[in-house]
């Protein structure tokens, strides 16, 4: 099906569903993305879900790429600023509410993370996103390291990463970014 032509409105209402799907989709995984529970969200009928995106599919990719760019773009605002460039890598690989909603944030996002696995029409936009949160996450570790990462650093130190946090949430760990902290300032030397 070919996607309908964009008016102003149109980008408006469209721009308000794929908000209202990254919402949904931080808030509550996969799961919560339903065209019913977006449309009310967005506040427009449940229409026109369908209208703007073709299947259910890609309005979920439309929101993941939504709220992965939100999130790669508070955290390069927070380089800009100069913000603490160690909890910048944590925010990188932890996500940013990290901070501030601790072990339910992080839980939602490995969540997120792992059920992509079962999503293989995410694997493309997934891919691209690495690019970009590689290019990203080298820049934050040179900052926190005052070097720039070897080859193939950024990846070693993300696995490192992921797999104590993972550990830790399997073991109920109250707060994995302590955890992700303590193996960050070992991995790099902080």
């Amino acid at each position: 099906m070919a996607a309908p032509k964009q008016t102003e409105k149109g980008e408006r209402r469209r721009a308000l569903l794929v908000a209202a799907a990254a919402g949904l989709l931080a808030e509550g995984g996969f799961d919560a993305i339903r065209h019913r529970a977006v449309a009310e969200r967005a506040g427009v009928p449940l229409a026109a879900t369908t209208y703007y995106f073709s299947s259910l599919d890609e309005l979920v990719g439309a929101g993941l790429d939504k709220l992965a760019r939100e999130e790669m773009a508070d955290t390069r605002a927070c380089l800009d600023m100069r913000d603490d460039p160690n909890e910048i890598v944590l925010d990188l690989l932890l996500g940013p509410r990290s901070r501030t909603e601790g072990l339910d944030a992080v839980l939602r996002r490995f969540e997120r993370l792992i059920g992509s696995g079962r999503r293989p029409f995410l694997a493309g936009l997934l891919r691209d996103q690495r690019v970009e949160f590689d290019a990203l996450l080298d820049e934050a570790l040179t900052r926190a390291a005052g070097r720039r990462p070897a080859p193939g650093e950024v990846r070693r130190v993300t696995a490192l990463v992921d797999g104590l946090v993972l550990t830790a949430l399997i073991e109920a760990e109250p707060d994995p970014r302590s955890i992700a902290r303590e193996a960050l300032r070992g991995a790099i030397g902080v």
